[in-house]
């Protein structure tokens, strides 16, 4: 079916993989808020037809989250994106791992191992589909994807599922 001048997402897009192409792909985005304008944030989220936000923050009612607050975004997400909101907050680390991070009372390095037994043993890949990922999105305040858990989040998951996962850090 053609739409009149309306692009519409395509959830099974082809992707050049091996020199194969292949409809199996999942296509998995991450993003961070902070140091986004509400302009970069939603233009990012509507250019890459992002399908779902999954918010995997702890809390996603801080007043210093800005546009970014559960109610709030889920309307914006809605209105300006045609795009569906969910809080999982069982793909965020724990306040106690978060905070001894947070005060450098632990490294990276021990934060990511403790995380990936936590999300190891929440078996986080029975919460959501690899249906569910294609044309998703990560949510998390960090800037950047490297020391961040949206990333430890899609790393596992790639693993666990037996379809590729291409993920993008928006």
């Amino acid at each position: 079916m053609k739409s009149k001048g309306i692009k519409l997402p395509m959830q099974k897009k082809l992707n050049q993989k091996n020199g194969i192409k292949t409809m199996n792909d999942i296509n998995l985005y991450t993003i961070g808020f902070t140091k986004k304008t509400a302009e970069e944030f939603f233009s990012s989220i509507k250019s890459y037809r992002i399908l779902k936000v999954i918010d995997i923050r702890l809390k996603n009612v801080s007043q210093l989250s800005g546009f970014a607050k559960k109610e709030d975004l889920k309307y914006f997400l809605k209105t300006l994106c045609d795009c569906e909101y969910q809080h999982l907050p069982m793909l965020a680390p724990t306040k106690d791992l978060l905070e001894g991070y947070k005060k450098k009372k632990i490294t990276w390095e021990e934060y990511e191992n403790v995380f990936n037994g936590i999300i190891a043993e929440r078996k986080i890949e029975n919460l959501i589909s690899p249906e569910e990922l294609d044309f998703s999105c990560f949510l998390c305040s960090e800037f950047e994807p490297d020391q961040c858990h949206r990333r430890l989040v899609a790393d596992y998951l790639s693993k666990k599922f037996n379809q590729s996962i291409i993920t993008k850090h928006l």
